[in-house]
């Protein structure tokens, strides 16, 4: 079971949560046409600012992760980096497991992540002694940019699928 885009209902599951609780300026969001979901906005620096991101809350998707063992996004990119964040019910709520991943401008392409490829992470700062992720802890799913470039950005995702 993975989650797809071909439902404008899905947008709604998504908010965002960018630099502007830190006193940024960038701002992002998330709609959902065609098939495909997007993750676009601008990033500002100005303000001490630097990062746009989405979240979505569980569902039924993710607790068909449980047994995975990696997660697999088909997106296509802009030429930026961007970060695959999974929050978790074993780290504080300002931490997630990041994977960065840089997608091909071109055409769509399906990546891979084991779980042993995210790294727990706080504001920026990757943490050490804390356990591996664990799907079964996961209480959100998002994207986030932070590559220290201003402006505008879109991330297309046609899939999010567990890997077997």
């Amino acid at each position: 079971m993975g989650l797809a885009f071909d439902s404008p209902n899905e947008q709604q599951r998504w908010r965002s949560v960018d630099d502007g609780v830190m006193g940024g300026e960038s701002h992002s969001a998330f709609s959902v046409s065609d098939g495909v979901g997007r993750f676009h906005g601008e990033v500002s620096l100005d303000n001490g600012g630097g990062f746009a991101s989405v979240r979505r809350e569980p569902s039924d998707f993710e607790l068909s992760l449980t047994k995975a063992q990696g997660i697999a996004v088909t997106v296509r990119g802009d030429g930026r980096t961007y970060q695959l964040r999974l929050k978790s019910t074993s780290l504080s709520d300002a931490s997630a497991y990041r994977v960065k991943f840089t997608p091909t401008q071109n055409h769509f392409e399906t990546l891979h992540f084991p779980w042993s490829a995210f790294e727990a992470v706080r504001r920026g700062k990757v943490l050490s002694d804390v356990p591996p992720f664990q799907p079964a802890d996961l209480t959100q799913i998002g994207f986030l940019i932070a590559d220290r470039t201003a402006g505008p950005f879109c991330l297309q995702v046609n899939l999010i699928e567990p890997v077997s």
